[in-house]
């Protein structure tokens, strides 16, 4: 009986001493959602939004991400909707690395919040992380300066710096994100949306709903209300169309490009111009009478294609070009 006692006092002895007033932490988030506004002082667009919807699957971890760009010009109605899923073999857990989001305090991320609050800040982006702790929901925030983004130096706080790393992870396997993709796409902005259908049904369905506008409190859009523009028909792409060849029609012709930097600077009309007919039936260089030089800028490659009759050997013939945005007539 004895000896059973000493027993007794070596293993209690030797088990670790938990401080008074210890408490287990919460558990680590088996899913999570993120929003992401990136913003910058060149547009438009000047905000671009992302989700990130992380699950876990049985071989490690589902992550879609789901780009939503608003409109980028007067005339183009449509808000831009992309998808990206792919498959990673971390888990939710370990994607979050040695930070559990549900641990954070609060004084924390309200620190952070007050940094550099009457500095310049020119481009950044705004990150919402909503995740369940136990039986509650919480949304952690956090602010992402333009320093932190483009300067090796810039001494980002512990959580902000967290949060960059995390969507890096998650950036890395689904390909460049917003920061790596060109800010000046002009025909995509025309194109429809076929990604709305190929989206995961459920997660579609919450987006429309609102359920994710939450994660944007002060942005200047709501995702569900660019989903909403999203959904809109397609609009016309802009044309280039022959309004006449004086003389002499052109017997193969080719309509010239609409040039990128007259789609963005919203120019459109008439443009007349020359060329001189070669023995062989082809044109020289043209010579611009009157219209815009940015519409005029894609002239050339094109009427190296076109072809004449013989009959129009040294002949100089007057044409005539209509550019047209084919904006919706409400719009302009």
């Amino acid at each position: 009986m004895r000896f059973g006692l000493w027993v007794c006092a070596l293993i209690v002895l030797a088990s670790p001493a938990w401080p008074r007033g210890h408490k287990i932490g919460p558990p680590i988030p088996d899913h999570f959602v993120i929003g992401r506004q990136t913003f910058f002082d060149f547009g438009p667009p000047f905000d671009y939004y992302e989700l990130y919807i992380v699950r876990p699957i049985a071989t490690g971890s589902s992550v879609q991400r789901i780009s939503l760009t608003p409109p980028g010009a007067f005339c183009r109605s449509m808000s831009r909707l992309e998808v990206a899923s792919v498959s990673v073999p971390e888990t939710p857990a370990e994607l979050l690395g040695s930070t559990n989001p549900c641990a954070i305090p609060e004084k924390e991320l309200h620190k952070e919040a007050k940094r550099c609050r009457h500095c310049l800040v020119f481009s950044g982006a705004r990150v919402a992380m909503r995740v369940s702790c136990g039986d509650q929901t919480r949304i952690i925030r956090s602010n992402i300066l333009d320093r932190d983004m483009f300067d090796p130096h810039a001494n980002t706080p512990r959580e902000a710096s967290w949060t960059m790393g995390l969507l890096a992870r998650l950036d890395q396997p689904l390909g460049p994100g917003v920061v790596d993709k060109s800010m000046f796409s002009t025909r995509s902005f025309y194109l429809g949306n076929s990604s709305i259908k190929n989206g995961d049904s459920m997660v579609m369905a919450d987006l429309k709903s609102g359920k994710f506008d939450d994660l944007f409190i002060g942005a200047p859009d709501k995702p569900s209300k660019l989903y909403a523009q999203a959904e809109m028909p397609a609009l016309p792409l802009p044309s280039v169309t022959l309004v006449s060849s004086k003389l002499f029609p052109p017997d193969v012709y080719v309509a010239p490009a609409y040039p990128p930097i007259a789609q963005a600077a919203h120019i459109e009309g008439q443009v007349r111009f020359t060329i001189e007919i070669d023995s062989h039936g082809a044109p020289g260089k043209a010579s611009l009478l009157s219209g815009s030089t940015f519409l005029f800028l894609s002239v050339d490659a094109a009427v190296r294609n076109w072809r004449f009759a013989a009959s129009a050997f040294n002949q100089q013939i007057q044409v005539i070009l209509n550019y047209a945005l084919n904006c919706p007539t409400a719009s302009k």
